[in-house]
């Protein structure tokens, strides 16, 4: 008999859910895409019974395919739910929306963290307490829009009939019909609710928020005992549900982040960087936030995470709006065609700079053009901003920490250009893996539950399925890149 496990990662645009093995292969597969509504002011939302039944169409997408294949869903032992981090569903008693799901990206909160920050004075303390910084971002401001703006959800919280949760919560209520109310470390510190000291939510901050008869889920591990479900008869009988953690964290463990010094990059769009720090929390001065990376029921480990704004969107707006190539698979080749960047540099602030800068009124420049430079020149700086900015958030996350980078995993569609890759090992000096696993959130949602369920002998039984990847370890160029990372850093504080 074989040990399944089933997980599902709840992103913002889609719903993927995958069955692995013990061997963490993938078995299974469903995806369904799930509707946002980006609406005037910047505000996003989503539905949350449409959250949930797309997940529910997700699951039984994926378990078709399970079956069909010849596979037995009794086999599958247990579930993990990655998800979506600071989008928040809020309810009542009966567990009906008060409204929609506030997703992550919604601006709405934008003058409440401005009168946090300069009229009453919350800087610091937020900093000090959560980790993190005052910003539209995070969930917390966007439910304090609410209670100011929403008279149900004001009158209902003040009545202390409102349940809040991020999407893990919501969908654990769910599947749970009711019976469970939980979180875990690194949804919670996602918050601006949860004291980073004593891994308990903050009353000095919910009081202060005028938030302190909201209530809250009961904390756990990523990895614990969340209960039960059939998911509304998919199955014959309930499963255990054995892990719960936000998607950035998820991708850490799936890529093998459980000592000090690794860290993950996800290279797309932009580029989430997250870097296990160990046991304790440490604060950054750099423009880091501090973070839960994952949590067993004996074991906590802290990280730092740079948020770097633009990274494959650079290379697209190249592609889109200047026509310098027609297909970005044809960048790696035309970067090497050159020896060097001809002193070309292209600042990538389109929609500002963020970690270690966080510049967000900086405008994008190409610095240093002459009559003998050509667009090779300029392909090739843009993709050499990629690791630029990695280099500058290691570089922070280091000073920081005292900690230094050992191996940095990427993935990301960016992974399939080699010349970023070298040129990243080059510039931090350290190894760098890649794992070539798509669905790597899901995988860490995977590994996390069959630890809790006992499919896993420890975390450090989970190295040895860590196989199949690609190893870069600096090369000649080292020196070179560092001497064109010292023009970069000049094109930053605009001294060319």
């Amino acid at each position: 008999m074989s040990n399944y496990i089933l997980a599902i990662d709840q992103g913002t645009s889609s719903t993927k859910t995958i069955v692995f093995n013990a061997q963490g292969q993938v078995m299974a597969k469903g995806s369904v895409p799930l509707k946002t509504l980006y609406l005037p002011g910047g505000f996003v939302e989503q539905e949350p019974e449409a959250i949930w039944q797309n997940v529910l169409d997700s699951v039984k997408e994926c378990l078709a395919e399970f079956t069909n294949a010849g596979y037995n869903i009794n086999d599958i032992k247990t579930c993990g739910i990655s998800n979506q981090r600071e989008t928040f569903v809020v309810w009542d008693e009966a567990g009906q929306p008060l409204h929609n799901a506030v997703v992550w990206q919604c601006k709405r909160s934008v003058e409440v963290c401005q009168r946090l920050k300069t009229v009453d004075g919350l800087e610091a303390e937020i900093n000090q307490r959560t980790g993190l910084i005052i910003d539209p971002y995070f969930s917390g401001t966007k439910l304090i829009w609410l209670n100011e703006n929403n008279d149900k959800v004001k009158q209902a919280i003040a009545a202390g009939k409102t349940y809040f949760g991020n999407v893990d919560t919501w969908l654990l209520y769910k599947m749970t019909g009711g019976a469970q109310y939980l979180t875990d470390h690194t949804n919670a510190s996602r918050t601006l609710f949860f004291n980073l000291q004593t891994l308990q939510w903050d009353g000095v901050l919910l009081e202060k928020f005028g938030l302190s008869k909201l209530n809250l889920p009961e904390l756990k591990s990523s990895a614990a005992a969340y209960g039960e479900s059939d998911f509304n008869g998919l199955f014959n009988s309930p499963i255990t549900i054995t892990a719960m953690i936000g998607d950035s964290h998820a991708a850490a463990f799936g890529e093998g982040c459980f000592t000090p010094g690794t860290a993950k990059a996800t290279l797309g769009t932009g580029c989430s960087m997250l870097m296990n720090i160990g046991d304790t929390a440490k604060a950054s001065g750099n423009g880091m936030v501090t973070t839960i990376c994952w949590s067993t029921e004996d074991r906590v480990d802290y990280a730092l995470e740079g948020v770097i704004v633009s990274c494959g969107a650079t290379i697209e707006w190249l592609r889109t709006e200047m026509g310098l190539f027609e297909d970005s698979k044809q960048t790696e080749a035309i970067a090497t065609s050159v020896p060097d960047n001809n002193g070309v540099y292209l600042v990538p602030a389109f929609s500002g700079l963020g970690a270690p800068h966080w510049d967000m009124s900086r405008k994008a420049e190409i610095v240093g053009l002459t009559f003998d430079c050509n667009k090779k020149h300029i392909i090739r700086a843009a993709l050499e901003t990629i690791p630029y900015q990695i280099k500058d958030v290691v570089t922070a996350m280091e000073s920081d920490t005292g900690i230094a980078l050992q191996e940095l995993m990427v993935n990301g569609g960016i992974t399939s250009n080699r010349f970023v890759l070298q040129f990243i090992a080059d510039l931090t000096g350290s190894k760098l893996v890649n794992r070539g696993i798509a669905d790597v959130s899901a995988l860490g949602a995977a590994l996390l539950a069959g630890l809790k369920a006992g499919i896993f002998e420890n975390v450090e039984a989970l190295q040895s399925l860590m196989t199949n990847q690609l190893e870069l370890s600096p090369g000649e160029q080292q020196p070179q890149t560092e001497q064109w990372y010292a023009g970069w850093q000049k094109a930053i504080a605009k001294q060319l």
